[in-house]
């Protein structure tokens, strides 16, 4: 996985616990959803990246 793959996956995690942090605070229930969403989505994406990794080797 190439360092700028994982820079804005790591982007995009932090993001999104700051949209479920927001979220929480604020008793929105959307924007902590949006915020777990945004986290499961960066997370699927290493995910992906790992496994090309893995066939490339």
């Amino acid at each position: 996985m190439g360092m700028q793959d994982k820079m804005e996956n790591a982007k995009d995690r932090l993001a999104g616990q700051a949209k479920e942090a927001e979220g929480k605070l604020t008793d929105d229930e959307g924007r902590e959803a949006q915020g777990k969403s945004e986290q499961a989505t960066a997370d699927l994406k290493d995910a992906g990246e790992k496994v090309k990794d893995a066939f490339k080797n």
